[in-house]
């Protein structure tokens, strides 16, 4: 199937700096790699984010393409891209999918795996 040969892989960094937790707004930067392990050409058309804080509150985020752009990825290729989500508790989740388009017309989805957002350095 198309989807599992667009691979996606995700780190997530907390931002103090951006950050207030005394108004409780939490700011993440993440980092999302796309790579087309296929053998057909596709392009990113658009995102679909789910984004869950602490408290079971979830976000949802469509939109076109993803910082402005709309990738088209050959076979072997990857494509880097850093964005950032904003939350009101210290720990949270964001998982979702990329509506893709492979060069033969053939419309797919590429599933974004769940990834982590926390304000803490250390987890045990």
């Amino acid at each position: 199937m198309k989807e599992q040969a667009i691979k996606i892989s995700a780190r997530s960094r907390y931002q103090p700096d951006r950050s207030s937790p005394e108004e409780g707004r939490y700011v993440f930067a993440y980092t999302i790699t796309i790579e087309n392990r296929g053998q057909e050409p596709a392009r990113l058309l658009d995102r679909h984010w789910i984004i869950t804080d602490a408290d079971g509150r979830v976000q949802e985020v469509r939109g076109e393409g993803v910082v402005g752009e709309q990738p088209h990825l050959q076979p072997g290729e990857r494509f880097q891209y850093t964005s950032g989500t904003v939350i009101p508790t210290p720990v949270g989740s964001m998982h979702g999918s990329y509506g893709m388009i492979g060069d033969d017309g053939m419309r797919f989805e590429a599933m974004i795996p769940a990834f982590s957002l926390t304000s803490t350095t250390t987890i045990h």
